[in-house]
């Protein structure tokens, strides 16, 4: 298909399993990339898809980068100057038993890292196990310490009784809170929060800043789509590469392979 149709870019959508071997060749042949998130199962998968990259164009599909309250969240943090201080990060699903829930839980992992403009000096996992609802069903929190200095707490739960993505991020005179309107989430079409010395600032409604009938918008999906071939056509290298991507793929496989810490 790719030889007959000579496609300006292409979009690979496949299981985890599938991703590694076909990136790399797509790469090979010289196609420009989006690829799903994630990006291989492991970090060696990773450096043999930078490695067969060379300087083609490619971006990873990490949609959280691109959901509209998160922009929001990330722009209102930036102006407000103070320094980020620490992050709580919380995903909580429904009935999901996955054994290995580390390949959702990574657009937390990445999340932290878009919203905290750093990468991680160092995490701890602790593990929580779930008798009698499968096998290697756990509920994973992590403590983490960024490279900048600011500290973060995430918590993944797959089978609470709601489904929510929420974070707060804390800075001098400042709070931010944010409810992402993910899927079929009671928080749609979500909100974000800016608290200033004790007293509500601004809150931005998802609705205000996407459809209310948008999931795909508000959920970035749209975004990271836009902002790839807009790169593209101007000729600028997207973002996140997988290079960028590298270090949330790491994590994820500390948590799948059950590690207490991880240390850049």
């Amino acid at each position: 298909m790719l030889d007959a149709e000579r496609p300006d870019a292409v979009s690979l959508v496949v299981p985890v399993e599938r991703t590694g071997e076909l990136a790399g060749l797509i790469l090979e042949w010289g196609f420009p990339l989006l690829l799903e998130k994630p990006p291989g199962r492991t970090v060696a998968e990773v450096d043999r898809m930078i490695a067969a990259a060379g300087g083609i164009v490619h971006q990873v599909a990490f949609n959280r980068r691109f959901a509209p309250l998160v922009r929001e969240l990330k722009r209102r943090l930036d102006d407000v100057g103070s320094p980020l201080q620490h992050v709580r990060y919380e995903m909580a699903r429904v009935d999901r038993r996955d054994p290995d829930f580390s390949t959702t839980a990574i657009h937390g992992v990445d999340a932290v890292r878009f919203l905290a403009g750093s990468d991680y000096a160092e995490v701890r996992f602790r593990y929580q196990p779930l008798a009698g609802v499968g096998p290697g069903v756990v509920n994973v929190f992590l403590d983490a310490v960024m490279e900048s200095g600011v500290t973060a707490q995430l918590g993944f739960c797959p089978l609470a009784g709601v489904v929510v993505e929420r974070a707060t991020l804390h800075a001098r005179d400042h709070t931010f809170e944010l409810h992402l309107g993910i899927w079929d989430s009671v928080d749609a079409p979500g909100r974000v929060r800016h608290f200033e010395h004790g007293r509500l600032h601004r809150e931005v409604a998802g609705d205000s800043v996407a459809e209310r009938d948008a999931p795909f918008v508000h959920g970035g999906f749209y975004g990271e789509y836009e902002s790839f071939l807009v790169a593209l056509r101007e000729g600028r290298p997207p973002s996140p590469s997988l290079e960028e991507a590298r270090q949330s793929v790491a994590v994820m496989e500390c948590m799948r392979e059950r590690r207490n810490e991880y240390h850049a």
